[in-house]
């Protein structure tokens, strides 16, 4: 225990926790993002500590009773604390999309629990509005100017990812498109290719993209289910090129009354079922003029949107 408890203490070196047992609630809270703030500028710090205070926990638990284990005791909670609020942003904890959803639209996190006191992660790092949607232009600003840059980042990462989830649930090709943005940020950032401020940025620019995106169905008068075929038909540009957005918005609108009515209750586990869906994408797409060399490409990214919004509607 004393040995992980060492280590655990050496990572923290030069960082004051002394508050955590005989400060204020709120000095308590303060030293969360702080102490956050100081693990994730380590070189691979996040993983490190989740590792190491895993296994001081299980050391400290079988001997807490040890005077020794007293003497650490205040120590022990703090460490816990902080990788109870790492492993929050990682995504640890499964959840329902509802779930997720009220999570992400109304900011609140899991919540910390250390000695009885609850503690909300995005409350500690700053953000105390709990009713701002995450990709507001103000939750932006608000991010940008936290004082924890390596909090920032991390908090903003996690919300960003759930709510990727969550519209991979229902837009294939949108969800695909910004997880792959945003892994390429993060691999940039823990690979220590750009420094935090730089993907603190990229991930709020990518934040309004995502935003953006989400507004594109009322723009383009279309409704959510719509506007998901309509991202699938347009992953080829020269589909796009060739056929215009008004082409493809009747595609895509036709694609969504066809392919609703079509559907039964058992679709998933018939074959005939699919087939018959499969057969129907494909003579809309010729009844409209898609070009047939660029047809199966289309119609295999038709078909996988379609299973998402098929399973929903059965």
């Amino acid at each position: 225990m004393l040995e992980k408890h060492g280590v655990a203490a050496a990572m923290l070196h030069g960082f004051d926790w002394s508050r955590w047992s005989r400060g204020t609630p709120a000095q308590r809270l303060a030293l969360l993002p702080a102490g956050q703030e100081h693990i994730l500028g380590l070189e691979d710090g996040k993983r490190r500590w989740l590792q190491v205070v895993m296994e001081l926990s299980k050391a400290f638990a079988l001997c807490a009773a040890t005077d020794e284990a007293m003497k650490v005791r205040d120590d022990v909670s703090y460490f816990q604390a902080l990788q109870a609020a790492l492993g929050k942003q990682e995504g640890q904890n499964r959840r329902t999309p509802e779930q997720i959803d009220a999570a992400i639209r109304q900011l609140v996190s899991q919540a910390i629990t250390t000695e009885g006191q609850v503690i909300d992660v995005f409350t500690a790092a700053g953000l105390k509005r709990p009713d701002i949607s995450i990709l507001s232009d103000q939750f932006l600003a608000e991010v940008r100017g936290l004082k924890h840059k390596n909090v920032a980042a991390e908090l903003l990462a996690k919300l960003l990812r759930d709510e990727l989830k969550l519209r991979s649930k229902r837009h294939l090709v949108q969800s695909q498109q910004f997880s792959e943005k945003l892994k390429r940020t993060l691999n940039g950032y823990h690979n220590r290719a750009i420094t935090t401020l730089e993907v603190l940025e990229e991930l709020i620019q990518l934040a309004k993209e995502m935003e953006a995106a989400q507004a594109r169905g009322e723009a383009l008068g279309l409704s959510d289910e719509e506007v998901a075929f309509y991202e699938a038909l347009g992953t080829n540009q020269s589909a796009v090129s060739a056929m215009g957005d008004a082409a493809l918005k009747a595609i895509a609108t036709e694609l969504t009354r066809r392919i609703r009515t079509s559907v039964t209750v058992d679709w998933h586990l018939r074959e005939s079922a699919r087939a018959k869906i499969k057969v129907l994408v494909k003579r809309i797409l010729t009844q409209h003029g898609y070009p047939p060399d660029l047809q199966e490409a289309a119609v295999q990214t038709v078909l996988q949107q379609a299973e998402l919004l098929c399973a929903e509607w059965a």
